[in-house]
Order: C-alpha cells, then sequence, then structure tokens
C-alpha cells in the first residue's frame, strides 16, 4: 500500500501571525482549526486564513520542512512564503 501524500500548510491569524502545519487532508485540517479542534495555539485567534498549502510528499519530507520552517523567523516566513506564492 501506497504512503499517503502530506502536505505543509500555513494558516495565518487575524493578528497576522503564521501557524506551520503537516496534514495528509488540508480541507479536513483547516476545518478542524476554525472549529477551534486543532492547534491550542490557534484557538480564539480567527478568523483564520489559509495562505499556503503543497503536497510534499511522504511523512519525513513534511515534517523536515515543517520544522525548517517553525525555525525562521516571522520575517523569514514571509519571505518564504512570498517565494513559494511566485514558484506557483
Amino acid at each position: 500500500m501506497a504512503e499517503p501524500r502530506w502536505y505543509l500548510y500555513l494558516i495565518e491569524t487575524a493578528s497576522g501571525a503564521l501557524y506551520t502545519g503537516v496534514t495528509t487532508d488540508v480541507s479536513r485540517r483547516f476545518a478542524q482549526h476554525v472549529r477551534g479542534k486543532g492547534a491550542r495555539s490557534l484557538r480564539g485567534k480567527g478568523p483564520l486564513r489559509l495562505r499556503h498549502c503543497e503536497c510534499v510528499g511522504g511523512h519525513g519530507d513534511a515534517l523536515r520542512l515543517e520544522a525548517a520552517i517553525k525555525r525562521l523567523s516571522a520575517v523569514e516566513k514571509r519571505k518564504w512564503l512570498v517565494g513559494r506564492q511566485k514558484k506557483s
């Protein structure tokens, strides 16, 4: 059986903060965040906006990219996001 495809996603809060996560189903996971059933750090921070999602392959690849982005400063995350959007 093939490994599921994993996606990296970034959500922006009402205050402009960026949250980074990984999932196999972006629509389902974003809906969970909106309902307050996702990450505790996003609860009460809405409205939330899905800013970016991309398929990154396997689970290990997704986790490594997520960790790398989480290490970036807020300014660096925004630059990374702009660069990714230009490639799309």
